[in-house]
């Protein structure tokens, strides 16, 4: 949430402990449901970090997140200081997903940091927008 919160997004944690997502983020006037993992090491005798995309209690512990239930997961690579932002629908029905920070061949890469997929606006657009509703 510290993350998002200092890229200027609007933060609310929902009420209950009910929900699959950690905290909302609002996008200019869209909100969206935010789901966060952490990994503080990599695999064992591996050299990828594997991201939970997962999660429930008891039984359920293992349930994979949907599309209907998050709109991203974000994931913090402690030992590396960084982020990955996945939509929902990219990680809908898998238990995991393993990250190899820097790599050039690895289809994850692409999401590394990739918080400009909560601006549903392009970049220039958002500029003449906040331009606007600024004199409001």
């Amino acid at each position: 949430m510290r993350k998002a919160a200092s890229l200027g997004l609007p933060i609310a944690k929902p009420w209950n402990e009910g929900e699959r997502y950690d905290f909302i983020a609002r996008v200019h006037n869209i909100c969206w449901r935010v789901q966060v993992k952490s990994v503080s090491k990599k695999s064992a005798l591996r050299h990828h970090y594997r991201v939970k995309t997962s999660g429930g209690r008891g039984r359920a512990r293992h349930t994979p997140y949907s599309a209907g239930e998050i709109d991203f997961l974000v994931a913090y690579i402690h030992p590396e200081d960084i982020w990955y932002v996945f939509p929902a629908s990219f990680i809908a029905g898998r238990e995991a997903v393993c990250v190899f920070p820097g790599s050039k061949r690895s289809v994850y890469e692409q999401y590394r940091e990739a918080w400009k997929l909560m601006n549903p606006i392009p970049t220039e657009t958002a500029a003449q927008h906040k331009e606007q509703t600024a004199g409001t």
